[in-house]
């Protein structure tokens, strides 16, 4: 029975971990998502994903990750450490 339980309790284990996997692995289009989706990516808060909105209003769409760098306060550091997570 302990075995069964362990196994049982390893199972879940990998299905959570493939899960939180491939939620990290998942994409944002930097085009279309509204600022919470945006807060996700990681270095952008609120008042970046704000302006990340306002710019492609004003600007047109983001064709590259190296266009993220017209948004004040997003330095190379941050476009390459996103260029892995967003979707245009």
């Amino acid at each position: 029975m302990k075995t069964l339980l362990k196994a049982v309790l390893l199972s879940l284990s990998l299905g959570f971990a493939s899960l939180a996997l491939a939620q990290e692995t998942q994409s944002i289009n930097i085009n279309s998502a509204d600022a919470e989706m945006l807060t996700q990516l990681p270095g952008i808060g609120e008042a970046k994903a704000q302006a990340i909105i306002e710019d492609r209003e004003a600007n047109g769409p983001f064709n590259s990750a190296e266009d993220l760098s017209r948004i004040n306060g997003i330095g190379d550091a941050t476009v390459e450490s996103l260029r892995d997570q967003i979707a245009y």
